[in-house]
């Protein structure tokens, strides 16, 4: 089996740093990524929708390409459900904010990032109630205390699919049919494991779907949203703005059909016809292929973290459990003092700290400091590997 990445691009910045930063944003991007944003804004560049214009109206198609392409990629029931917005923070609040009431409770998991624990302690003050289930420390979590936690009120589930922390992927689908034999609704957050793991919503039971466009599935930044199951009502799913959608303009309400219920004023079509192209290049390269080579590599970091004496390993630390995000500290070493290290001495890009994501820190064991986080993508290469496992080990040693 090879572990080698794709030809190109290079996981090295221009100035020869080490990219090593993917769960927080993917870089670099296929090719095409650029090219297609460029391409629209030299070629097409019309507001979509707005004008019955022969540039209006390939900018229309385009983003109903770009609709397409994510319904295929997650089994969505229908492309007019994808609701595209700002980012998955957007798409989560839209599902949070415009599904929840007054009396509602929710379950979701320690191991939550900020943008479903933020929403959630928001809802509170309109007297929504949530029950927070505590993750094993290794940030895996019980099926079976998802099923006790339900309540009476109960509506909703919301959790996310992996950790951006420490990469333990939730048991999916085990939880879906749990959501579904007690009718309830079940969102997930798929910020992590989009592009990473095949995410099927008939096949997983679920009813709204969060997802990003910059991670892994290697689109710009910006774009993202929503996916809307079959069993949800739109007039139970509340929009979170009104304005203009280039239709019913005769109207001075929000038109209630999809999408336009919830994509007022002018889409980022730049940045989706960025995600077209990544998502394009994600089927050719095929989600199981970049898997099996991202699972190869994290296993080798989470080989090589292990032998090195003063560093432990946070997390589930199985490679096939896990996303191709590794969480690490350095004995005697604040993270940030490594990460700055990282940096300045080996030319290595990480992310230290809290990741947004307090109540997951809490769950490993590593709160307030943090930690050091590694996050492998589709261009890294083995010796990138071997690289940051010499720095890692330099500095335990006290070499640096």
């Amino acid at each position: 089996m090879s572990l080698a990445a794709p030809e190109s691009p290079s996981s090295r910045t221009k100035d020869g740093a080490l990219y090593l930063d993917n769960a927080a944003t993917s870089w670099p991007k296929p090719p095409g990524v650029a090219r297609a944003m460029v391409r629209f804004l030299e070629e097409t560049g019309a507001n979509p929708g707005r004008s019955g214009h022969r540039l209006s109206i390939e900018a229309a198609r385009l983003i109903f390409d770009a609709r397409e392409a994510v319904a295929e990629l997650f089994g969505a029931p229908d492309p007019l459900h994808v609701i595209f917005g700002l980012n998955i923070t957007d798409g989560i609040n839209l599902a949070l904010h415009g599904i929840l009431r007054p009396g509602d409770h929710v379950i979701t998991s320690s191991m939550e990032h900020n943008a479903i624990m933020r929403p959630l302690n928001e809802l509170r003050k309109k007297d929504v109630r949530f029950t927070n289930i505590a993750c094993n420390s290794d940030g895996s979590l019980d099926p079976a205390l998802i099923e006790l936690a339900i309540q009476p009120n109960t509506r909703l589930i919301a959790l996310n699919h992996a950790s951006n922390v420490c990469g333990t992927i939730l048991p999916l689908k085990e939880i879906g049919q749990i959501a579904r034999n007690h009718d309830l609704l079940f969102l997930v957050d798929t910020a992590q494991t989009a592009g990473v793991l095949p995410v099927d919503m008939e096949e997983a039971c679920i009813d709204l779907l969060a997802f990003t466009g910059h991670k892994s599935l290697y689109g710009p930044m910006g774009t993202g949203g929503l996916i809307i199951g079959q069993r949800i009502d739109p007039e139970e799913l509340q929009p979170m703005r009104q304005g203009g959608t280039g239709s019913r303009s005769e109207q001075v309400v929000q038109p209630t059909f999809l999408p336009d219920r919830y994509e007022s004023g002018t889409p980022n079509a730049v940045g989706l016809a960025g995600l077209l192209a990544a998502l394009t290049w994600l089927k050719a390269e095929g989600i199981e292929a970049i898997r099996v080579r991202e699972k190869a590599l994290t296993a080798r970091l989470l080989a090589g973290l292990g032998e090195i004496a003063g560093v432990k390993i946070y997390g589930i630390q199985d490679a096939s459990k896990q996303t191709a995000t590794v969480a690490f500290n350095i004995r005697g070493l604040e993270p940030s003092t490594v990460g700055l290290r990282l940096d300045e001495e080996f030319n290595i890009l990480s992310r230290v700290g809290l990741h947004c994501a307090p109540t997951a820190h809490q769950t490993l064991g590593t709160f307030p400091q943090g930690c050091v986080r590694f996050g492998l993508g589709a261009f890294n290469q083995p010796e990138d590997v071997c690289e940051a496992l010499n720095a890692v080990r330099l500095l335990a040693r006290g070499l640096a």
